[in-house]
């Protein structure tokens, strides 16, 4: 039986990934940090779930060992740009040091039985920056401009160092996905769950920050897909995952409000200094090419269809509570 580890595994794409593999009758084990809250309603009563935090790399090295894993997926880690400005250190640490120690655990594991253990970090379109091209793909200049995409850099980088020593670690650079798993400290459900609620109650405002940041959205299953088919595929690799087009935050404003019924949306959104970043990126578009030609990945959800299942995901939730 294949066995696998899953860091963050109560987060959107831990819990998409853990129902994968237990459909797969793969045996799951997870890393949670203490009190985590699984993102939807709960992981498969199948998954192995220890608490662990990223920065006790003496404690994740002996679980790796115990867990003897055939295939990683590092999805822990800070998982917010806004909060890594807060807290710069802990971001490098959990994120950056962190997933180090997980791909030395990994390589220890190799050495001792022989066998080799597939690992995947889940990076981040952050570790672009301010990009020298657009669409940006695997050869675009890593320069970040937050201590998020800092984190998700070095990570990146020791990947390809790993990989150069024989682990079998791929790095997927992960543009914006979503689906109503998403917490509402997401800009993404924060308006989704704004609009349903504004639709509900018949009035009220949304606070948003820079409705002209520009990002390419996709589905958190397609994303995790592309994970599990670059952990198992022949030959370890750096991949682009990402949909190629992109769209404003406006957009998605426009296109949440009419799911929730509500064509004029302009008057229930104001412009909040607070959420405003210090730094903001500029226009953030994959070009997954090498993912589509190595890994035989393609996106399966549209904008529009990520944005109607979010809203429908919201609305039924306040009739839910309505109904209590």
């Amino acid at each position: 039986m294949t066995v696998a580890l899953v860091t963050g595994i109560t987060g959107q794409d831990g819990s998409y990934l853990a129902d994968r593999l237990t459909r797969e009758g793969v045996e799951v084990h997870g890393f949670a940090r203490e009190g985590a809250t699984v993102a939807g309603s709960s992981l498969p009563a199948a998954v192995h779930v220890h608490q662990v935090d990223l920065r006790d790399h003496a404690r994740v090295g002996s679980l790796v060992a115990e867990i003897a894993p055939d295939e990683v997926y590092n999805l822990g880690g800070i998982s917010s740009v806004a909060y890594s400005w807060a807290h710069p250190a802990e971001t490098g640490l959990v994120s950056g040091i962190g997933a180090v120690a997980l791909f030395e655990a990994a390589h220890a594991v190799q050495e001792a039985t022989g066998r080799r253990v597939r690992v995947v970090q889940a990076s981040s379109a952050e570790i672009f920056g301010t990009p020298d091209r657009t669409p940006q793909d695997e050869g675009t200049a890593i320069r970040p401009t937050s201590p998020y995409g800092a984190a998700k850099a070095y990570a990146h980088q020791m990947a390809g160092i790993y990989r150069s020593r024989g682990l079998d670690v791929s790095s997927c650079v992960l543009y914006n996905h979503e689906s109503p798993r998403r917490p509402e400290t997401f800009v993404t459900r924060k308006i989704t769950a704004g609009a349903a609620r504004i639709a509900t109650d018949g009035g009220g405002v949304l606070a948003l920050g820079n409705l002209d940041a520009r990002r390419d959205w996709g589905w958190a299953p397609d994303y995790v897909d592309a994970m599990v088919r670059a952990a198992r595929h022949t030959e370890p690799d750096d991949f682009v995952v990402a949909t190629g087009v992109a769209h404003s935050v406006e957009d998605f404003v426009r296109l949440a409000f009419s799911a929730a019924g509500i064509e004029d949306w302009s008057k229930h959104v104001e412009i909040d200094p607070r959420f405003v970043r210090p730094v903001d990126t500029a226009v953030q578009v994959g070009d997954a090419a090498r993912a589509r030609a190595v890994l035989g990945w393609a996106p399966t959800v549209t904008f529009e269809e990520i944005i109607e299942k979010m809203v429908e995901n919201d609305l039924e939730q306040i009739h839910r509570e309505v109904a209590r």
